[in-house]
C-alpha cells in the first residue's frame, strides 16, 4: 500500500473512531424536539418554547434542545411516536389519538363529558399515569408531560341549534372516542391530524371540526368556518384530547447526571399545574381572533338538546369497553378512576 493510500486509511479509521466515541463529560449534548405544529401556534409560542429555552438556560451550555417544528426532520403526525421511541428524534410532543389504539389506557379521558378542564385534567392524568401507564403503553419511553387541552366545541361553516343540526355532516376529530361520539349523535367523524385542517375545510371534504379556540388561529378555522358552538351547563365543552410529551429512553439515559436532573425538574408533576393552567389561559386570546371576523357567529346549545347529546353518546362507552376487553383492560375501572381524579382536582 502508498504512503499516501495508508494515510488516507488511517484518517478515514480515526474518522470513523471518532464518531462512533462516546462524548465527553464536557461536551454538549444536543436533543432534537419535534412536534406537528408551528412555532407560532399558541402551544408553541406560550408553551413549549419558553419550556426549551428554560431547559437550555439551565444546562449551563451542557446540553442543548433544538426545536423543529411542522414535521421539519421528516415524516407526518402519525408517525411522531415512533420516531420518539426508535430514536429518529429525541423528544416529541404529539396526540396519541394520531393513532388509534396506540395508547388505549389514555383514552377515558377523550370520551365524551368526562373531562371538565385543562387544570383538573392535567393534574389527573399524572396520578393516573403512575397508577396505569407508565409500565404500559409509555413504557417504551421516558415520559416528560402528559396533558389536555381546555377542550373542544364545534367550529362548523353551518349553524347547529340542535343535535339533528349535525345529521351527516363531515366533521374532524382527532381521536377514535371523538370520532365515535360523532359518529353516535349523526354526524359523519373523520379523524385527521390537525395539518389536513385547512386544506380539508377548503376543498370542502369536511364541513367543519371539533378543536379548541386556542388553535384555531394554527389552522385558520377562524377564516374558513362561520359558527362556533359550545354547551349550556357545567360542562361546556363535550371532550378534550391527551397530549404526550415524550423522550427516547436512550436519549435521556445518555444524558449525564445533573442533565437528567434538569429534564427531570422540568417535568411531569414539576410542570402539570402550569401546563394546565396555560392551556386555559389560552383559550381567551384564542375566541378573540375568532371574534375579530365579523361573519363568525356564536351559539350556545340549550341544555335540552345537551341533553339529547349525552344520551346519544351513551354508547360510545359500551364501544370502548368492548375495545378494552379485547387486550385483556378493564375499562370501567380506568373510567371510573378517571372521573374520580378529575373530580379530586376541580375541587
Amino acid at each position: 500500500m502508498s504512503k499516501t493510500r495508508t494515510a488516507i486509511a488511517l484518517a478515514a479509521g480515526f474518522a470513523a473512531a471518532v464518531a462512533f466515541m462516546p462524548e465527553t463529560a464536557s461536551a454538549q449534548k444536543t436533543l432534537r424536539f419535534m412536534t406537528f405544529i408551528p412555532p407560532v401556534a399558541n402551544p408553541g409560542k406560550t408553551f413549549y418554547i419558553p419550556w426549551i429555552e428554560k431547559l437550555n438556560k439551565e444546562a449551563g451550555g451542557k446540553m442543548k434542545v433544538q426545536g423543529f417544528w411542522s414535521m421539519q426532520l421528516g415524516g407526518g403526525p402519525r408517525q411522531l411516536l415512533d420516531q420518539v421511541r426508535d430514536g429518529v428524534i429525541d423528544i416529541g410532543w404529539t396526540l396519541p389519538g394520531f393513532t388509534p389504539g396506540r395508547m388505549p389506557r389514555v383514552e377515558p379521558f377523550e370520551l365524551p363529558f368526562v373531562h371538565k378542564d385543562a387544570l383538573s385534567t392535567t393534574l389527573a392524568l399524572q396520578d393516573f399515569q403512575d397508577k396505569y401507564l407508565n409500565d404500559t403503553d409509555l413504557k417504551d419511553y421516558k415520559p416528560l408531560l402528559l396533558h389536555v387541552h381546555e377542550g373542544f366545541l364545534f367550529q362548523t361553516k353551518f349553524p347547529i341549534s340542535k343535535m339533528e343540526d349535525l345529521k351527516g355532516k363531515k366533521l374532524r376529530a382527532a381521536s377514535r372516542g371523538g370520532v365515535w361520539m360523532l359518529q353516535a349523535i349523526g354526524a359523519t367523524g373523520i379523524g385527521m391530524p390537525l395539518n389536513q385542517i385547512p386544506p380539508a375545510l377548503s376543498k370542502g371534504v369536511i364541513d367543519g371540526v371539533t378543536l379548541p379556540y386556542e388553535i384555531a388561529p394554527a389552522v385558520k378555522t377562524q377564516d374558513l368556518v362561520s359558527h362556533f358552538t359550545k354547551l349550556a351547563g357545567p360542562q361546556p365543552r363535550l371532550g378534550t384530547n391527551v397530549f404526550t410529551l415524550l423522550m427516547n429512553k436512550r436519549s435521556y439515559d445518555g444524558l449525564s447526571a445533573d442533565m437528567r436532573k434538569v429534564i427531570d425538574d422540568n417535568s411531569g408533576r414539576n410542570i402539570a399545574r402550569q401546563a394546565g393552567q396555560n392551556w386555559r389561559d389560552i383559550e381567551a386570546p384564542g375566541r378573540k381572533v375568532v371574534a375579530s371576523k365579523k361573519k363568525n357567529k356564536f351559539a350556545t346549545l340549550p341544555p335540552a338538546e345537551v341533553a339529547k347529546i349525552r344520551k346519544a353518546s351513551e354508547p360510545v362507552f359500551d364501544r370502548w369497553f368492548a375495545e378494552m376487553k379485547k387486550i385483556n383492560v378493564d375499562g370501567p375501572a380506568l373510567l371510573k378512576d378517571a372521573r374520580a381524579l378529575i373530580d379530586k382536582y376541580s375541587k
